[in-house]
C-alpha cells in the first residue's frame, strides 16, 4: 500500500495521522554526494551558508578561472531529491566560459541541514542566501549573478527572478508551468480523485508552506521577471511534459524570454549538455554583453514560436 493511498484512507476515517503522512508522501528523498568538483578537475572551496529558520547549506564555490577579476558568478540548484553533484557538468561547462559557480545543496538534500519539510518557495529561499552570499566574495562583480536551476530548482530560479531585480540572467531547466496541475497530474497516476481527496491534499500543502499555488506558478511569475530568461526543455519530458515550458513562455511579457527546445531529451537535460552547451554558453555571452534581446537565433525561432493557441496560466480556485 503506497503513501498516498494510506492517505486517503486517513483522510476519509477522520484521522490526526493524515498532516503527518502528507509531509511523509513528499518529502524528498536524500542522495548523498558521489562526486565532487576534483572529479571534473575543478578548483574548489566547500562552505556553509546560513539560511532560513537557522538551518544552514552545503556549498561547494567553484572560483573565476585563474587572471579573471569582478567576473560573472551563476548560482546552480538541483531538483527535487538531487544534490549539488548532480549539477556538476553546467559547473565545468560555466567555469570554461569565464563563470565562478556556485552549487547548492537545498535544505534537507544533499548535505545541507534537515528541516521540517521541503518546498519550492524554500528552494527559492535557499537560492535567494546563496545569491547574497555569492554577491559579498572577493573578485565577483555583484551586478552580473545569474541563476541555473532544474526541475523544481528551475521554478525557484523563475520564483526568485520575480522578485530580484538585480539578476543578470536565469536558466530554467525542465520547470513545470504550475504546482497544482503537477501535482493533480501524480494523483491521477495513483488514481486518486481531485474530489474531495485532492483538493484538501492541495489545500493542506498551501496552508504548509504559507504560498497561494497561483502566487508561485512559473507561469505566473514570469510575468514578473525582468533579467533576460532561457527556458530549456526535453521534448521528450515524461515528467513534466513540453506544454509546460510553452505555457511558462506563452506568458512571458515581452522578448526577454527564449525557449530552447531539446529533441530526443527526457527530464533529465544534463546528459544534453555536450550537444547543445553552446546554446547555454551563447545566452550567457548575450547576457553579459547586455545587448537587448531582439528576437532569437535560428534554432530558438525554428522551435519556439509564441502563438495565441498555447495554453494561458489559469487560476486554481477550485
Amino acid at each position: 500500500m503506497t503513501t498516498l493511498t494510506l492517505i486517503v484512507l486517513t483522510l476519509l476515517a477522520g484521522g490526526a495521522l493524515a498532516p503527518f503522512l502528507i509531509r511523509r508522501a513528499y518529502r524528498a528523498p536524500r542522495i548523498p554526494e558521489h562526486r565532487t568538483p576534483a572529479d571534473l578537475d575543478l578548483p574548489y572551496q566547500t562552505t556553509h551558508i546560513p539560511t532560513a529558520n537557522g538551518k544552514r547549506l552545503f556549498a561547494w564555490f567553484i572560483p573565476l578561472p585563474e587572471g579573471l577579476d569582478n567576473g560573472p558568478a551563476v548560482a546552480v540548484i538541483h531538483g527535487w531529491g538531487g544534490n549539488a553533484g548532480h549539477m556538476l557538468p553546467f559547473a565545468s561547462l560555466l567555469h570554461r566560459e569565464g563563470c565562478a559557480v556556485l552549487l547548492l545543496d537545498a535544505r534537507n538534500h544533499g548535505n545541507s541541514d534537515a528541516d521540517n519539510f521541503s518546498s519550492m518557495p524554500r528552494f527559492a529561499e535557499d537560492l535567494e542566501h546563496g545569491l547574497d552570499w555569492l554577491g559579498r566574495q572577493p573578485h565577483i562583480d555583484p551586478q552580473q549573478l545569474f541563476l541555473l536551476g532544474h526541475s523544481v530548482g528551475a521554478a525557484a530560479s523563475l520564483l526568485v527572478a520575480s522578485r530580484r531585480p538585480d539578476l543578470a540572467g536565469v536558466v530554467s531547466l525542465s520547470a513545470f508551468a504550475h504546482p497544482e496541475t503537477l501535482m493533480r497530474r501524480q494523483m491521477r497516476s495513483h488514481h486518486i480523485p481531485y474530489r474531495p481527496i485532492g483538493w484538501l491534499l492541495l489545500r493542506y500543502i498551501e496552508r504548509t508552506i504559507k504560498a497561494s499555488f497561483d502566487d508561485i506558478a512559473p507561469c505566473n511569475t514570469i510575468q514578473r521577471a525582468t533579467c533576460p530568461i532561457l527556458l530549456v526543455h526535453g521534448e521528450e519530458d515524461g515528467r513534466v511534459p513540453l506544454a509546460d515550458a510553452q505555457q511558462i513562455y506563452a506568458n512571458s511579457p515581452d522578448d526577454q524570454v527564449e525557449l530552447l527546445i531539446l529533441p530526443e531529451t527526457g527530464h533529465d537535460s544534463r546528459q544534453a549538455i555536450s550537444t547543445h552547451g553552446g546554446s547555454l554558453v551563447a545566452f550567457f555571452r548575450r547576457c553579459l554583453d547586455s545587448p537587448p534581446l531582439h528576437g532569437f537565433s535560428e534554432e530558438f525561432a525554428a522551435r519556439s514560436p509564441k502563438t495565441a493557441n498555447i495554453q494561458k496560466c489559469p487560476k486554481m480556485t477550485s
